[in-house]
């Protein structure tokens, strides 16, 4: 269908989210007929009926949405994490209606090259980089996609000579048919088992990132991670890796302190140096290094991208240093809701840890987590939530594999209790380190919302303690 072209088409956007609600503005402006539909109740949804309905788009509400979505339909845009293999929207296909995304919409609009980056971990950090670089240079540079910002309505106001970075979800690259000009694999591991059906059908969602490239694209990706390695290995784009472990024929690589890329052409150019950057821990090492062979790949001069790496300090909820209370330094690591984010997180402090993890179930592992408890300096952990048996479990079963390495497990029964037993286990020196290993919906509607949590415990406690407000971030 012509994606270019919506005024008094017919267009049902089914889950009523971030993006959708984006999306029904860009349609309304652009006279669709547009009626929305989502699982929650009316009291649910709240202010969103509101909202939509000073646009002009009903929404149908209920447990039955899906089968309120009659035929008729020119397109319907699914929100992420919907499945659409079920029946309603099968038959709905197979009517005629074109089955879509907000982001494939995107992916057909843009007229600015496109920067995708995706991964289990690094994807906000890495994505936050890339733009911060590429604002050095002289092109105009666009933020968005699963970070938070839905793109769609900047689509009109684009330039072809910019570009658009943008964080792609597992659950967005589902329903893509068109790849970016570069793609940024960070890494795979395990996550978001309890919708994906297996690891494998998660590995081929994030693979679709490079499915669609051609020989003039570019395949960014970890050399060092096997699962980035192996599907980027299928994409018909030009490979150029990064690897913190190994010199690379091609690609940006780590030699001893200095961040190096050897160009398509053979030649070395030295980036930037690792005590240019001021964001913690060797996996922000390699999403540094991501960062860099896209910036040589855009054209950016080293000097602009050593500049920008000195002024990046970091994204939210992201190993963030909150305060220093009493001589124990409380960091937010709020987005690490796999085990795999923790163990990272657990890896980037020599002081002695005081760990807080807990959280909803998302059907992952936790004893490689528990492996990593046990081989860092953790002097305790406080788990809480609806994983908090199945953490300590993990951790006690790991500890008894390994005679004389104990680590004591607290359970806590809220958010607040868990910290303040965190904060009366953490002497001067410590850091008291919220990094889950769990998504957030069991206490919090998302894990902005509990790092926001954490961040207000810490500041009253150092208002408590005459230690001055604690520093948030926004």
């Amino acid at each position: 269908m012509d994606v270019s072209r919506w005024r008094g088409r017919r267009v049902a956007l089914v889950g009523m989210g971030i993006s959708n609600r984006a999306l029904a503005r860009f349609l309304v402006a652009e006279s669709a007929q547009v009626t929305g539909f989502d699982s929650k109740s009316e009291q649910q949804l709240g202010s969103v009926i509101e909202e939509m309905a000073e646009l002009g788009v009903p929404v149908i509400a209920g447990p039955n949405y899906l089968e309120a979505v009659g035929d008729g339909f020119d397109a319907v845009f699914l929100t992420p994490g919907i499945d659409r293999r079920q029946a309603p929207l099968e038959r709905l296909r197979r009517s005629g209606a074109w089955i879509s995304s907000e982001m494939e919409l995107f992916f057909h609009l843009c007229p600015a090259p496109i920067i995708g980056v995706t991964g289990s971990s690094g994807k906000t950090t890495t994505t936050s980089l890339i733009a911060h670089i590429l604002r050095a240079g002289s092109k105009p540079v666009w933020v968005g996609g699963n970070i938070g910002r839905p793109l769609i309505e900047d689509v009109r106001t684009m330039e072809k000579d910019g570009w658009a970075v943008v964080e792609l979800s597992s659950f967005q690259l589902e329903f893509l048919t068109r790849s970016p000009h570069v793609g940024v694999f960070t890494n795979l591991t395990p996550n978001h088992l309890d919708v994906h059906p297996s690891f494998e059908a998660y590995g081929e969602a994030k693979g679709r990132l490079f499915a669609f490239q051609t020989p003039s694209d570019w395949a960014v990706y970890n050399a060092d991670d096997e699962g980035a390695a192996r599907w980027a290995a299928a994409s018909p784009g030009t490979p150029f890796p990064f690897s913190r472990r190994r010199t690379l024929p091609q690609g940006a690589f780590l030699r001893g302190d200095r961040l190096v890329v050897r160009g398509v052409d053979g030649r070395e150019t030295e980036m930037a140096a690792l005590a240019d950057l001021r964001i913690p821990g060797w996996h922000n090492v390699e999403n540094a290094l991501a960062a860099v062979a896209v910036a040589h790949i855009a054209g950016i001069e080293p000097e602009a991208v050593r500049e920008a790496l000195r002024r990046f300090e970091g994204v939210p909820h992201r190993l963030e240093r909150v305060a220093v209370v009493d001589g124990v330094t409380y960091v937010n690591d709020s987005i690490a809701t796999s085990p795999a984010r923790t163990v990272a997180a657990l890896a980037s402090f020599q002081q002695p840890i005081v760990l807080l993890a807990g959280g909803s179930d998302k059907n992952l592992p936790f004893e490689p987590m528990a492996r990593a408890v046990l081989d860092r300096p953790v002097k305790a952990v406080v788990v809480y939530g609806a994983t908090a048996e199945k953490i300590a479990r993990a951790i006690e079963g790991e500890a008894g594999k390994a005679p004389g390495r104990h680590v004591p497990v607290h359970r806590a029964h809220s958010f607040e209790e868990a910290f303040h037993r965190a904060r009366a286990e953490a002497s001067p020196g410590d850091v008291v380190l919220l990094s889950p290993a769990c998504a957030s919906y069991d206490m919090f509607p998302n894990f902005e919302v509990r790092g926001e949590t954490f961040r207000r415990l810490v500041a009253e406690v150092a208002q408590a303690v005459g230690a001055g407000a604690a520093v948030p971030r926004s």
